[in-house]
C-alpha cells in the first residue's frame, strides 16, 4: 500500500493535517471537494484534488462515490477525519468490500460506538456511570420522559449517530417536544444520513471532559484527558490537556471508566 496514494475524504483544516502527515510519511494524498468547496485550503494541502458531484454536506456522505473515486484513483486507502463518514461502519464495510483500507476502527466498534443508545449499553454493562435515558422517541414517551425528571429538569433530544453539537436540543416544556424531535431528526439526517434521535436528562453545569483511548484489540491504555468545555453553539474551540480542574481521585476514576468501556468493546 506504501506506494499507493491515500483519499481523505473530508475537508477544511482536519484534511490538511491528514495531507500533512501523509506527506511526513513519504506518501502521496488526494483530496475531494464539493462545489463550493473548490476555493478551500484543503484543495491545495495534497498531491491532488478530485470534484465531488454534488454540494455541501451531502458530497461528503457519498459513500458509494467516493468508494469509487479511490478505486479510479488507485488507492490504497481512504482517511475519513471526523464526522461525516468517519463513524459509519458500512462506509467502512464497504471499503472493505472494494480492496480499500479504512484508516479507522473496525466496522463492528464503529457499529458499537456509531450509535449512542448501544454505547449507552455498554457503558451501563461496564459499569460505568450514566445519565437516565429513554431511547423510546414517541412523543408521548419523551413527553413521559420528561415528566419522570426532577421538577426543573430538562432534558437532551440528540441525535443517535455523529457529534459535533448537531441534532441537539434541550426541550424544558413538555408542549416543545414534538417540534423539538421534528427539528433534531432534520439536522442529523442532513449532518449524518441518519435521522434517529434518543434523549437524555439535561446536565447543566458540568465540564465536558474526553479520554483519548488507544488499543490494537487485544489491549488497551489512554493518552490521558482533555478539558473541551469551551465551546460554542455545541463546537469545541479550544482543548486543554490534562483538564486543569480533575483532582487526581476523579481523574483516576474517569480514565478508569473509559478504559473499562473500552475493555468491554474489546
Amino acid at each position: 500500500m506504501p506506494d499507493k496514494p491515500i483519499l481523505i475524504a473530508n475537508r477544511g483544516e482536519i484534511a490538511i493535517r491528514i495531507a500533512r502527515a501523509v506527506a511526513e510519511l513519504g506518501m502521496r494524498s488526494i483530496t475531494l471537494y464539493s462545489a463550493d468547496d473548490a476555493r478551500s485550503l484543503h484543495v491545495k494541502a495534497a498531491d491532488a484534488a478530485i470534484p465531488l458531484a454534488a454540494s455541501g454536506p451531502a458530497a461528503y456522505l457519498d459513500a458509494a462515490g467516493i468508494v469509487a473515486l479511490a478505486r479510479e484513483n488507485g488507492c490504497g486507502a481512504i482517511h475519513p477525519g471526523y464526522g461525516f463518514l468517519s463513524e459509519n461502519a458500512a462506509f467502512a464495510r464497504l471499503c472493505a468490500e472494494n480492496g480499500i483500507a479504512f484508516i479507522g476502527p473496525s466496522p463492528e466498534i464503529l457499529d458499537l460506538f456509531g450509535d449512542k443508545t448501544r454505547g449507552l449499553r455498554l457503558a451501563r454493562e461496564a459499569g460505568v456511570p450514566t445519565l437516565s435515558s429513554t431511547a423510546d422517541t414517541s412523543i408521548p414517551e419523551l413527553t413521559a420522559f420528561l415528566d419522570s425528571l426532577t421538577p426543573g429538569s430538562a432534558m437532551l433530544i440528540k441525535a443517535v449517530a455523529g457529534g459535533g453539537g448537531r441534532g441537539m436540543r434541550i426541550v424544558r416544556d413538555r408542549e416543545d417536544v414534538a417540534d423539538a424531535v421534528a427539528i433534531c431528526r432534520q439536522e442529523a439526517e442532513r449532518a449524518f444520513g441518519n435521522g434517529a434521535v434518543y434523549a437524555e436528562e439535561w446536565l447543566p453545569r458540568a465540564r465536558h471532559i474526553e479520554v483519548q483511548i488507544i488499543g490494537d484489540g487485544a489491549s488497551v491504555t489512554h493518552l490521558g484527558e482533555r478539558d473541551c468545555t469551551i465551546q460554542r453553539r455545541h463546537q469545541k474551540l479550544i482543548e486543554i490537556a490534562p483538564s486543569p480542574t480533575l483532582d487526581p481521585a476523579l481523574r483516576e476514576r474517569i480514565t478508569g471508566a473509559a478504559l473499562a468501556m473500552a475493555r468491554a468493546a474489546g
